[in-house]
């Protein structure tokens, strides 16, 4: 094929196909001729590059038809302006439409906790069981404060917040089951019972109390919201209202996923601080005001900007063009 034959009598049409990808609206008429105008390009290209290969024709055609293809499906957004819509409204709202749930994880963690310590504490063969005297006075009296600076800051650090994220995306990723987030709750609550237990026990609970608060203020409630997340996202399918129970599934999935994201740099957070904050040698009062300040941070983040996406109608979900087509229900 020769191809200054075929520019010569395509070159009206590929001048019109450049002058419609350029132009920044289109009615119906002319985007209905730029997608008919850009297929027949394509065949030319198509034509150009099984005849003689790579050429100039193809490269300049190659463009035409590129620029063409962004006019009827649009560019990209931005990277940085994905980022911050996520960090400042989709996470928000998202973390706001939890919020008394997270106040209910946090109550029966709380309520299972303190009935573990009471039962332990208050029957010497319950904690018998749990280890001899030696083995139990040993961990109250030096364990449980040598945990935070046995190893070297950093690695502690990282080796805690990995550990935590993870549990926090499990808690999410698998809360659909409806039985995994109730287990990761009941253990957390027995753990934290059964420790302050044995703190209680050798008269160490203000150290038990002082070692926790600097990071477990933060740590503990981004582990309540991730069982939040993971509870709300079971209760889609289980009552979905109005919705198809798919589209519900869908929906809240696909919202509330975005906050195993976000807790993963909140739990960064809390890790800094107990493999920096927590065994430093500095006031209580300063490492306890760390762990307030940083909870503020994130309950202000969770409240205040959520509360503000909320009203704007935000709920956490992709944009309408990025979730796809949406079937039309009642209610």
């Amino acid at each position: 094929m020769d191809l200054d034959a075929l520019a010569s009598a395509r070159h009206d049409d590929w001048q019109r196909l450049d002058a419609l990808a350029r132009r920044r609206r289109l009615d119906g008429a002319e985007a209905d001729e730029l997608i008919e105008r850009y297929q027949s390009a394509a065949s030319d290209l198509s034509l150009a590059q099984a005849t003689a290969g790579s050429s100039a024709l193809g490269d300049r055609l190659s463009v035409s038809l590129a620029r063409a293809r962004l006019a009827f499906t649009g560019a990209p957004e931005n990277p940085l302006r994905q980022f911050t819509r996520f960090a400042l409204v989709s996470l928000p709202a998202a973390l706001y439409r939890l919020r008394w749930l997270t106040l209910a994880v946090a109550a029966v963690t709380f309520a299972v906790a303190a009935l573990y310590a009471w039962w332990i504490g208050a029957d010497p063969r319950v904690l018998a069981s749990l280890g001899s005297e030696e083995e139990l006075r040993r961990i109250a009296e030096e364990g449980f404060v040598a945990y935070y600076s046995e190893n070297p800051a950093a690695s502690f650090a990282g080796a805690v917040w990995t550990n935590n994220a993870w549990i926090a995306a499990q808690c999410v990723a698998f809360g659909v089951l409806g039985v995994w987030v109730p287990w990761v709750v009941l253990q957390n609550a027995q753990n934290l019972g059964i420790t302050a237990a044995i703190m209680f026990a050798y008269d160490e609970a203000d150290t038990f109390f002082l070692y926790i608060a600097p990071h477990g203020l933060l740590e503990l409630t981004c582990v309540f919201v991730a069982a939040a997340a993971g509870l709300r996202i079971f209760w889609s399918w289980v009552s979905p209202g109005p919705r198809p129970r798919g589209v519900a599934l869908a929906e809240d999935a696909r919202a509330l996923f975005s906050v195993a994201i976000g807790l993963v740099f909140f739990l960064f957070v809390s890790g800094i601080i107990e493999g920096f904050v927590t065994p430093a040698p500095w006031p209580w009062a300063v490492k306890i005001g760390i762990g307030v300040a940083a909870l503020g941070g994130f309950l202000a983040y969770m409240l205040v900007l959520g509360r503000r996406a909320r009203l704007a109608g935000e709920t956490g979900d992709l944009l309408e063009f990025d979730a796809g087509a949406r079937r039309i229900v009642a209610g």
